[in-house]
């Protein structure tokens, strides 16, 4: 997986280029509708390669607010927890707002969970239609605050599935480095 690095807070920050539900950190990062139901996009993937459990668990979870975040068991994935970051609702809309709320709630709840390693797909940007650029800015810059006030979190994943969502992320990690 092709990446690029950066030091904040004493974590490190890489953004990859794979699939999300095939890396070894503590927690993998879905990104939810308030329901928590798995359709499509990476919540297909994780329950595909997980396995319906995740789903199960987590729907008894919800409903949950937009810009909130509940973690499951991870089923079969190689992370031991699947964190349900809420970025739209019903109508499947999401916005900038909520993604850096849920972006903010997920690494909140990873550092509550006690846990070293996160990995987060580009939220808002596939169902919910979200500008890649826009959410990878807004992203990296929630990550950067975050680990700056002080986190348990020693690294933290952008991990994207196609070169487009790639490529911004590394744009906007570079951004944060100069």
């Amino acid at each position: 997986m092709p990446s690029c690095d950066h030091h904040v807070g004493g974590a490190r920050v890489r953004v990859v280029k794979g699939d999300i539900t095939a890396l070894s950190c503590e927690a993998i990062v879905n990104a939810a509708n308030n329901h928590l139901w798995m359709g499509g996009g990476v919540a297909g993937a994780i329950k595909q390669r997980g396995g319906p459990e995740i789903e199960q668990e987590a729907m008894r979870r919800g409903p949950v607010p937009v810009g909130e975040a509940v973690a499951t068991g991870a089923g079969r994935l190689p992370a031991r927890y699947v964190i349900h970051a809420v970025t739209m609702g019903q109508d499947l809309a999401t916005s900038e707002p909520s993604i850096r709320a849920a972006t903010r709630s997920a690494l909140r709840l990873a550092d509550r969970l006690g846990l070293r390693s996160i990995a987060l797909p580009a939220l808002g940007t596939g169902v919910g239609g979200f500008p890649v650029d826009r959410a990878a800015a807004a992203m990296v810059d929630e990550v950067a605050a975050h680990l700056s006030h002080g986190s348990g979190l020693s690294e933290v994943v952008l991990a994207l599935y196609d070169a487009p969502a790639h490529a911004a992320f590394v744009q906007a990690l570079r951004r944060l480095a100069r």
